[in-house]
């Protein structure tokens, strides 16, 4: 008996081996495969991006592609969360660009075409014509970064006004506290650009034109995205997981092929 153990043991350590070196190869071959798949997913959401940069011709309008791609990223993370309904317009404010240069951008991405191309202001203590101080604290009179889904409309003290959930906890989840809205403001013109070499400013609202707000108002109500970025802050977000948009394209791939040249 102890010598049929004796010659089993080198057989069944054998076994083991030979079980253990297929297993390793398998779980090798299946990084392998996981990281062609990532690869696939990553390529077609980059080509998806720059396809519809380049087709909206953002590049022209000033926005760069980076940007772009950040607003595009949470525009399909807050879709695949549900705060996204089927909206398809993503109004981007890059406060990268100066007051005096038309930093708002309203695209629609169902048609990929560029709606609207104006000036937003920032708030007043947020920096002169390039804001670059930002804060989520309620009478700090600064602009907060982050994404935001558009909330009802309403007349208040600057007329017609279109109200914002900030989705970004700690940069931007106070805009209800604060009374951020999106709305009109007079001061938002050439003759203000001319008069003083920028734009005027807000109490921390994205202020558009007068002439102009009703019919952004119009355009972006009813739950759309706005993206306001500015690159230089430590700003992050859960909505930048560029991993989930990608298999949002990669797996509704028979949507987008259309869009992809």
């Amino acid at each position: 008996m102890r010598r049929s153990t004796l010659r089993i043991a080198p057989i069944f350590l054998v076994a083991i081996t030979i079980i253990g070196t297929s297993w390793k190869t398998i779980e090798i071959k299946n990084k392998q495969q996981q990281s062609i798949i990532s690869f696939a997913k990553d390529s077609i959401y980059n080509l998806y991006v720059s396809n519809i940069y380049h087709q909206v011709k953002l590049d022209s309008a000033g926005l760069s592609e980076s940007v772009f791609e950040k607003a595009l990223t949470g525009f399909y993370n807050l879709r695949y969360s549900g705060l996204n309904p089927s909206k398809s317009i993503l109004t981007i404010a890059d406060f990268d660009q100066e007051s005096c240069k038309k930093r708002l951008y309203i695209i629609d991405l169902q048609e990929n075409k560029l709606l609207l191309n104006t000036w937003v202001a920032h708030g007043q203590n947020s920096g002169g014509d390039k804001p670059d101080c930002f804060s989520n604290t309620p009478n700090s009179n600064q602009s907060s970064l982050g994404f935001y889904i558009t909330g009802e409309i309403y007349n208040g003290k600057h007329g017609r006004s279109l109200k914002l959930d900030g989705m970004d906890l700690g940069f931007n989840d106070k805009a209800r506290e604060r009374a951020i809205v999106l709305h009109g403001a007079n001061y938002v013109s050439q003759g203000t650009i001319d008069q003083l070499g920028r734009l005027g400013r807000s109490q921390g609202c994205p202020a558009v034109s007068s002439k102009l707000a009703n019919q952004i108002i119009d355009m972006i109500s009813g739950g759309s995205v706005l993206f306001i970025n500015s690159s230089d802050q430590n700003y992050n977000s859960q909505f930048l997981n560029e991993n989930l948009a990608a298999s949002m394209v990669f797996n509704h791939q028979e949507v987008f092929t259309a869009k992809i040249y």
